[in-house]
């Protein structure tokens, strides 16, 4: 009897904290339902959205009476009240009070017009935002935005979205809303009328579904944000392609934006603008690139090229070499003296597919996938190193049966390039490097942040499936650990490549060159770190004239 007793008054205590609200979203001026409005907690990712009636419930349990419940959609004022009264209207009618429309005539001839298009282009389908609602309930109803900078005068013609994949098996109800940016972030909803898409997948063209926003007389002029917004659930799943190294924002409902610096939507929009709007002879405008993400380029079109390739997945000349917990996976291509080309963090044997034919005409290329990456598998549990990846290469040329052999590594592939050098420089005849470092700060700051970023939010998911993702990261952090004194100590000649825009610092590039006692120094002029991809002749042609110089 004693347990019934407290079974039933632990019930009584869970409906009195239970505050489920009901009621209806209405226009007061209309005396009209308004449909799909979001109704949230300010400054909190409690909300919901109302449906195609104006109907809504929203869970406010075990909330601060004062905190303040916040409606607002484009048309109408904003609607706040404190919790404690908005319980008040339980099953009851919400009245949204319509805006006073102020249109203000904008008159410019249109030969003072310039069409400029703006923001992320990329269509890759290998990074992508992911819309499941199947997956996350919640989730999925959350905003993500892109940040642009109109330096002058500009009205939006169209709203462009790349999505690389749509599953549906009905519309899909999308809001679109443009903001003001205050310190950094959106701030208010700039639009006057509220922009509802019911998204079917015959409007999407050759990956981009495009909003005509024309007839809106939406005029736009310094930093803005285009925000889009998934509003109800569907039976399927819808991927936007996004761009690495960029900075997008996302929030769930009235919560705080926040920077994700991992990727961006592939948002962009087309603009027309107002080339007499001012006298500022400073970058006209477009995508806004203020941190980590201005560092690397776009290069989603060179991973689609590569994936159209057979380098990275050649049956004929790939073969796997098992090791201690991994299966390394390498291809082999033309006959000669040996070039080993190693890859960059998170990459494969594929980035190399500008260099591979033009290589192996000369040489017997051996491009391996670093174990953890590509097509090699680890199943060990240690912390990623740079020496255990040279030591899986001399592994390699051992299997292989060969004595002495080159080395080209690109960024991560450089740094075990360099352990190489160290450990093995009986077995090593030239080095090159392209985008290396010797340790940690020899990395732009602000990508060091990025990374650190990227960890703590891998650290708190604890999802066992990012493990992998997690070491490739922590040693980009960590590793390597190579000290002037231990560069002095290599012997062979080596060719340091950079860009003069790399993410690795000019006076680190500098100092591996100048403590190598027999190492040329080569700086490509406009280049980044992705020089294989963007400046591949005269990569190939430096990599074959260093080699083919007699030592």
């Amino acid at each position: 009897m004693k347990k019934r007793n407290t079974l039933f008054f632990l019930l009584l205590a869970s409906s009195f904290h239970a505050q489920i609200i009901s009621g209806t979203i209405i226009s007061k001026n209309e005396n009209q339902p308004v449909s799909y409005v979001k109704i949230g907690v300010e400054k909190k990712t409690t909300g919901t959205i109302s449906d195609e009636k104006g109907n809504f419930s929203i869970d406010l349990s075990n909330l601060d009476p004062q905190q303040k419940v916040r409606i607002e959609v484009p048309g109408y004022d904003i609607y706040q009240e404190t919790i404690q009264d908005f319980k008040k209207h339980d099953q009851q009618k919400i009245f949204l009070t319509e805006k006073t429309k102020n249109i203000k005539e904008i008159t410019i001839k249109p030969k003072k017009l310039v069409d400029k298009n703006w923001g992320v282009n990329t269509k890759t389908k290998s990074v992508t935002y992911s819309v499941n609602p199947e997956f996350d309930k919640k989730s999925f109803l959350g905003e993500t935005a892109l940040e642009f900078n109109a330096k002058k005068r500009s009205k939006l013609k169209n709203i462009n979205l790349n999505i690389a994949s749509y599953v549906s098996t009905q519309p899909v109800l999308m809001r679109y809303s443009i903001y003001s940016e205050k310190n950094g972030f959106p701030d208010k909803n700039i639009l006057e009328e509220e922009i509802t898409v019911e998204l079917t997948e015959n409007m999407i063209k050759d990956g981009t579904y495009t909003l005509d926003v024309n007839d809106r007389n939406i005029w736009v002029q310094g930093k803005f944000f285009i925000g889009i917004q998934f509003l109800k659930d569907f039976d399927g799943r819808i991927k936007i392609s996004a761009a690495l190294f960029r900075t997008g924002f996302i929030r769930e409902f009235y919560g705080d934006w926040q920077k994700m610096t991992i990727a961006a939507p592939a948002i962009n929009i087309d603009v027309k603008m107002d080339k007499n709007g001012d006298n500022n002879p400073e970058n006209e405008g477009g995508f806004v690139d203020d941190s980590a993400e201005a560092l690397m380029p776009d290069v989603s079109k060179y991973v689609q090229e590569s994936e159209q390739t057979v380098y990275g997945q050649n049956a004929a000349a790939g073969k796997y070499l098992k090791l201690q917990d991994t299966d390394l996976y390498y291809e082999i291509y033309g006959e000669g003296e040996p070039l080993i080309l190693l890859h960059g963090n998170s990459g494969s044997i594929k980035d190399f597919y500008q260099q591979i034919p033009v290589l192996s005409k000369q040489y017997k290329v051996i491009a391996i996938d670093t174990r953890g990456q590509g097509k090699s598998i680890d199943s060990s549990k240690k912390d990623f190193t740079y020496k255990m990846f040279a030591d899986d290469v001399k592994a390699l040329i051992d299997q292989l049966k060969l004595n002495k052999v080159n080395i080209t590594g690109w960024s991560d592939g450089g740094n075990t390039g360099l352990e190489f050098a160290l450990k093995y420089p009986e077995r090593l005849n030239k080095l090159i490097t392209i985008g290396a470092n010797a340790f940690p700060d020899g990395v732009d700051d602000k990508l060091t942040d990025h990374f650190e970023n990227k960890m703590l939010v891998m650290k708190a998911l604890k999802d066992p499936k990012k493990f992998n993702e997690q070491r490739l990261l922590n040693i980009m952090l960590t590793q390597p650990r190579i000290a002037r004194k231990d560069l002095n100590k290599i012997g062979s000649r080596v060719l340091v490549i950079a860009g003069d825009k790399d993410v690795i610092k000019p006076e680190h590039t500098e100092l591996i060159a100048k403590e190598i006692p027999n190492a040329e120094l080569k700086i490509y002029s406009n280049a980044t770190h992705m020089i294989p991809f963007e400046n591949t002749d005269q990569l190939n042609t430096d990599i074959l004239n260093f080699l083919g110089e007699s030592n």
